[in-house]
């Protein structure tokens, strides 16, 4: 478990900042990241859902290009290799790479330890750069927006997936504690830490929640076109099947707060 004391060495002026807290703590969560509803894609049905979803705002095929950030066990690199692609993955975590890794040894998918802000790969290189549950992560988005334009074909696409994990209508923090009460009741494990969560929570750009409006004038700002989002209906329904109750009482009450955001670099 990370220790309360990171925060405060980061306070204090030492080396250890938010961005070092953030890689500790998800490093952690990699031992149980695939036990998270959400997080593992648990049916075909499901993987055929992400893949039509993902064709529908950017139809990409074999020979294309894809950079992959924040791939994490490599759960939505399945989705991307599912198309023929040739896949770059970039992961702040070693621990998350080594599980991606063991889940696609043999493939042709390349697996680099790099940050999602500043990726670090060559200008105009990729026709997609696609990120699930990134971008409320970020410090910076304004410059990781610049990054991933600056890496993009002319008329290659970006798509998001991510959703506002901060604002929960009165509803849906009761069925928040309803699933805590099941899982309390069940004895099943915590699989995070709720107060490293929140410490850097407090300290992203979107501490106050990601709504899809505001990344949407976001990417106009840096020079994106053909911007569209919608919503995860049809992979929502797939993972509530595969869901148990605690977990299901949690997808509803995320359900209307999840979207996926696709655009495009100017040719």
């Amino acid at each position: 478990m990370l220790q309360e004391s990171t925060l405060d060495a980061a306070q204090a002026g030492s080396n250890f900042g938010l961005k070092d807290e953030i890689r500790a703590y998800w490093s952690k969560r990699a031992e149980t990241f695939d036990l998270s509803y959400g997080h593992k894609i648990r049916s075909r049905g499901e993987l055929d859902a992400w893949s039509r979803l993902i064709a529908r705002h950017a139809p990409i095929g074999p020979g294309d290009r894809v950079l992959e950030l924040a791939s994490g066990t490599g759960e939505v690199t399945r989705v991307l290799l599912g198309f023929g692609c040739s896949v770059d993955a970039i992961d702040l975590c070693e621990p998350m790479i080594e599980r991606a890794k063991a889940k696609h040894r043999g493939s042709a998918v390349r697996f680099h330890l790099g940050d999602a802000e500043n990726t670090m790969m060559p200008d105009a290189r990729y026709d997609l750069v696609i990120c699930r549950h990134l971008v409320w992560t970020l410090l910076d988005p304004q410059a990781a927006l610049a990054d991933w334009l600056r890496v993009l074909k002319p008329g290659g696409a970006v798509v998001v997936i991510d959703g506002d994990w901060v604002n929960r209508s009165r509803r849906a923090r009761l069925l928040q504690r309803l699933s805590q009460w099941l899982d309390r009741l069940t004895g099943a494990p915590r699989l995070w830490d709720e107060q490293a969560h929140q410490r850097i929570m407090r300290g992203v750009f979107f501490r106050d929640g990601l709504k899809a409006p505001a990344l949407q004038a976001m990417l106009q700002a840096a020079g994106f076109a053909d911007i569209r989002t919608g919503p995860l209906t049809g992979i929502k329904r797939r993972q509530f099947a595969a869901a148990s109750w605690s977990e299901r009482l949690r997808l509803l009450a995320t359900y209307d707060d999840t979207f996926i955001l696709s655009a495009r670099k100017p040719r």
